[in-house]
Order: structure tokens, then C-alpha cells, then sequence
């Protein structure tokens, strides 16, 4: 069962607009999270700017219920099964050509539903979202435009390698370690073992640089990302080889001062999660797609 959410402004839901589809990050989060205060949003950003001029969309995980109570979640609101294990259907499926496959069958029967406007398709996704965004803007000959938001070009491995060197010492050489599981993940790169985390299978297919078929396409692209991501080089250097290509269909917006889900950084190097940039940036988005 595939879980489809389809989020329009009020009264305006069966409007022919376009359709917004929206890759979201890692782990197995179910997309509705309540506690006794109500609903957790359902996107990262407030989308009623987007509302206006699309039918937003965003697909629920493999093996993970559609709502959950937070108490019922990890720290990391990750729904886990009865053994406090990763669901086996998520970690058997969480893969960048399932989900590329899965969105594109429904993008095939929204298409066909009279409340959408064909003339446009915009893809857009964030962290591990993006990866599966760029393939579907690849696979999918219909969509018009590409947000590549808080992706690594250069693979998932590359961020994880970055985030290590970042923290290590003379003592405690972590970035090396990172070089340890990526050898293991190589060697099992079919390895759906979720008991430690991502299986080897995920780390190996999520980790192939996108960078490769990134600058193969032809839409208008927006590449947006934090400056002080870990992935932030990566993202430069695609800026710079965009340029020396002369990829004029690429658009390039670093949020100047902030990590991976825009949060600007304090003095000590922690994000400051009071400074909320989420709307800023989702207003961005819209801005580039009314220019484009």
C-alpha cells in the first residue's frame, strides 16, 4: 500500500493547477506525527504560498504507517516495528530506483485526474529527497522544473565523510572510519541488513553522485543549499562546473550562514533552531518558479 497525501488551498481543490510533488528526507518517519497539541506539519516549510498556485503532493514510506502518535516514534520521531527494529518493507524498499519507480506510476495517475494542470510538473526534494527528485526529473519526461535542495552531488558517503572530519582530533580519527563502512558497504553493496541503521544496499545506491546525471538535464534546475552544510562544497563545486559548462537552465541559491535544514549556526557551531528559515527559503522556491 503506497500512501499519497495531496495538500490544496482550501476550496480550491478541484482547481486545475499544476502539480508540486515533493521528495522528502531520510529515515522512516510516518507523514502525520500528532501529539496533544495537534499536528506536526507536514512539510518542513508552511506551505500555503505554494498552495496558491499548485496541488502539492507528498508519498508516505514503505512499511511505515501514514499517522502516528510522537510517544509512539524514537527521538528521531522514526517509526520502529514491535521489536524496535527498522521496518522490514522500509528497509527492503528504501532505495533510490523504488522510489524513483513508485513516484513515477503516481505521477501517472495524478496526471489523469481533471484538478490537474499538465503544463507544468515541478519536482522538488530535500537531503536524500533530492537524489530521488534529480532521478525522477531524468526518468520522467513531463516534469518542467527541478529544486535540488539540500543534496550532495558527490553522494551521500561524501556528507557522512565531511560531517566526521569536522568534529575528529589527532585522537580521534573519525573521518577514517567513515572509509571502514563505505568499504563494507561496497563489499555488501546487496546487503538489505537494516539492524545497524541504513543497509549497505541504501549507503551504495544513495551514494552515487548525482553530480553525474545532474548536468544531463535541460530543465530549469534550482540548486539550494545550506553554505554551511556539510555538502556546501560539493554543491559549490557543481556551481563552478555549471559555469564552465555553461549550464544556463542551472540557478544556484546558498542560504549564506546556515546547515542542512537552514538553521543558522551559533559561535559554538550548534545550530540556532530559535532562527526558522524553512518559509524564507520555500518563498524562494516560488519566487524562482514564477521567473522560470
Amino acid at each position: 500500500m503506497v500512501d499519497i497525501l495531496i495538500v490544496s488551498k482550501k476550496g480550491e481543490e478541484a482547481i486545475k493547477k499544476p502539480i508540486f510533488f515533493f521528495c522528502q528526507g531520510s529515515m522512516p518517519q510516518p507523514l502525520i506525527k500528532f501529539d496533544e497539541q495537534g499536528t506536526y506539519g507536514l512539510f518542513p516549510f508552511n506551505p500555503d504560498s505554494l498552495k496558491t498556485h499548485y496541488h502539492l503532493v507528498i508519498i508516505g514510506k514503505p512499511g511505515v504507517p501514514l499517522v502516528s502518535h510522537v510517544n509512539d516514534l524514537n527521538d528521531n520521531f522514526m517509526y520502529l516495528d514491535s521489536l524496535g527494529n527498522i521496518p522490514k518493507a522500509y528497509a527492503d524498499n528504501n532505495l533510490p530506483d523504488y522510489y524513483v519507480s513508485r513516484n513515477k506510476s503516481i505521477i501517472k495517475y495524478l496526471r489523469k485526474q481533471p484538478w490537474v494542470d499538465k503544463s507544468e510538473l515541478v519536482i522538488a526534494g530535500h537531503s536524500e529527497g533530492s537524489t530521488i527528485a534529480t532521478k525522477m526529473a531524468l526518468k520522467i519526461p513531463q516534469v518542467t522544473h527541478l529544486i535540488y535542495s539540500g543534496g550532495n552531488p558527490m553522494g551521500r558517503i561524501m556528507s557522512m565523510i565531511q560531517r566526521s572530519r569536522s568534529i575528529e582530533s589527532d585522537s580521534t580519527a573519525l573521518g577514517e572510519n567513515e572509509f571502514i563502512y563505505w568499504q563494507k558497504a561496497v563489499d555488501n553493496k546487496a546487503n538489505l541488513d537494516a539492524s545497524q541503521g541504513d543497509t549497505d544496499k541504501a549507503t551504495y545506491e544513495f551514494s552515487k553522485p548525482p553530480f553525474v546525471y545532474l548536468l544531463k538535464l535541460k530543465i530549469p534546475v534550482l540548486v539550494c543549499y545550506g553554505a554551511k552544510d556539510y555538502s556546501a562544497p560539493f554543491n559549490d563545486y557543481l556551481r563552478v562546473e555549471a559555469i564552465r559548462q555553461k549550464k544556463s537552465n542551472f540557478h544556484f541559491d546558498p542560504v549564506i550562514g546556515t546547515e542542512h535544514n537552514y538553521f543558522p549556526l551559533l559561535d559554538n557551531g550548534k545550530p540556532n533552531y530559535e532562527e526558522f528559515n524553512w518559509d524564507k527559503v520555500a518563498l524562494g522556491w516560488l519566487h524562482w518558479l514564477d521567473v522560470n
